[in-house]
């Protein structure tokens, strides 16, 4: 007779690998986690924390609306870029030894984001930034995963990464507003360097240091990793500036059409070569798959969130960036009670699939209230319940989206299955921010050619959006049910 087990009770390696699995007593592993997720944290906050001050580094700097898109998108652009590469290069060569590396140059382009005082400079500082983060936030999960390969002991360590990967979006909104409003722009980069210092220093005491793959595994498919950086780097400029010049312009179709050759020709490589840069067979590991498919989705919903929020209560409803950040509390200290015991439990009973999908679909039902959010919208009754349902939705499902990605790989490409999930998450919300501006822009200017006054058009624009997300949401609820294994049976 079998006996079916939750998912959870099967999410530890089977094996160890040299270079990727190492033992960290007790207490000293909830210190290391504490220490990779502040690290992370700062990259998270990253994007979030600098949307809520472009108008003030516009005015200060005096870009234009094209030319301070640039903020953002080089930092996308680096970040996208070398995701996979940094991942990857975490299972060679030691996924401390890149954490540290990414973080410290995180931290030294932060000092110069904030010293900035000329646009090409600013510009140039966040794209080494996203190049740091990249490779910081590539390694960060599998560090989790080989300090933690006790089935309940890596659930909840998982869920407390899951809050700062989820959760640190809305803290950005939060922190970015008090920064900007009490002190200046140039804070929000320099507030990361006293915290990066501390991360690199605490880091070499305490993460474990691992051993990088023998002589013979450390060979890198430089070819693959050129063709994959330039195509993931091409999608994203195409992505990015979509909005700006149309989805079917002839710049935007042959970007993309060059990023998709690009691709193919990296995949033909990958099957040639003896050591690749992505075996391709990691896309054989079927919940591992299903969760990067969920992933893009989710985070396209989660950028709909983030952004079209912060956009209708400044834009709509004139919240200062203060307030902003504090509508978005709730959600906060809900993430924060899942990521402390609520989610590892929730796997631990029920395994990854029904969390997972159930959040989802609480996330796409927020999102679906925020649809119907009205031109003079109150916030109790408007704002609220969907940010609740988003922070319930999202506490619930973010760890389980990670387990179901990293549980079934093996200890020596832990680093690897972190890369692509990122990778994953960074396109899907690319994507997902560049459809939902088109789509809330076009549904504006329709409006206002119907004669609609501006708020009411603007927020009809946003409603669009918000649609779109809860679709996004709604689709990823069903690939989860559909395509991640149950229990399987021992």
């Amino acid at each position: 007779m079998t006996t079916t087990r939750p998912t959870a009770e099967r999410l530890a390696p089977a094996g160890r690998a040299a270079g990727t699995t190492t033992d960290v007593p007790g207490r000293a592993r909830w210190i290391a986690l504490a220490v990779v997720c502040a690290g992370s944290l700062m990259n998270v906050l990253d994007n979030t924390i600098v949307s809520v001050a472009l108008p003030s580094i516009r005015h200060d700097l005096g870009f234009s609306p094209v030319s301070l898109a640039w903020v953002v998108n080089a930092y996308l652009l680096t970040f996208g870029g070398f995701l996979l590469l940094g991942g990857r290069l975490g299972d060679l060569f030691g996924h401390r030894r890149l954490f540290v590396g990414g973080t410290a140059l995180f931290t030294l382009s932060s000092l110069a984001c904030g010293l900035a005082t000329a646009q090409g400079y600013l510009i140039a500082a966040r794209a080494v930034q996203g190049f740091g983060g990249a490779v910081a936030s590539a390694v960060a999960l599998s560090l989790v995963v080989s300090m933690f390969t006790e089935p309940a002991e890596r659930a909840k360590a998982m869920g407390v990464f899951g809050f700062i990967a989820a959760g640190g979006g809305s803290i950005g909104v939060l922190l970015g507003g008090v920064l900007t409003e009490w002190l200046s722009w140039h804070w929000i980069f320099l507030v990361n360097v006293p915290i990066g210092a501390a991360v690199c220093a605490a880091s070499l005491r305490v993460l474990p240091a691992g051993r990088a793959a023998g002589r013979g595994g450390r060979r890198l498919d430089v070819i693959g990793a050129v063709l994959v950086t330039a195509a993931l780097m091409l999608a994203v400029f195409a992505i990015v500036n979509a909005s700006q010049v149309g989805w079917l312009s002839g710049r935007t179709l042959g970007v993309l059409g060059l990023s998709a050759v690009l691709l193919g020709v990296f995949g033909v490589v990958e099957t040639r070569v003896s050591s690749p840069l992505l075996p391709l067979r990691v896309f054989r590991v079927r919940n591992l798959a299903a969760a990067n498919a969920i992933g893009v989705l989710w985070a396209a919903a989660m950028f709909a969130w983030f952004f079209l929020t912060t956009l209708y209560l400044q834009l709509v409803l004139h919240y200062s960036p203060l307030e902003v950040g504090l509508a978005f509390l709730p959600a906060n200290l809900i993430m924060g009670a899942f990521s402390v015991g609520i989610s590892a439990r929730l796997v631990g009973r029920f395994g990854i699939k029904w969390p997972l999908s159930l959040g989802l679909l609480l996330a796409a039902a927020g999102l679906l209230l925020f649809a119907r959010a009205p031109v003079g919208g109150q916030f109790a009754p408007d704002v609220l319940p969907a940010i609740v349902l988003l922070g319930l939705g999202t506490g619930m499902a973010f760890n389980p989206v990670m387990l179901a990605a990293v549980g079934d790989a093996e200890p020596s490409e832990s680093g690897l299955a972190s890369g692509v999930l990122n990778t994953s998450l960074m396109m899907g919300g690319a994507l997902g921010l560049a459809v939902l501006a088109s789509v809330a822009a076009s549904r504006t200017q329709h409006l206002l050619a119907a004669g609609h006054g501006q708020l009411s058009a603007l927020t009809g624009g946003y409603h669009a959006a918000f649609l779109v997300g809860a679709l996004f949401a709604a689709v990823a609820a069903l690939l989860g049910a559909r395509l991640l294994h149950p229990a399987r049976s021992h």
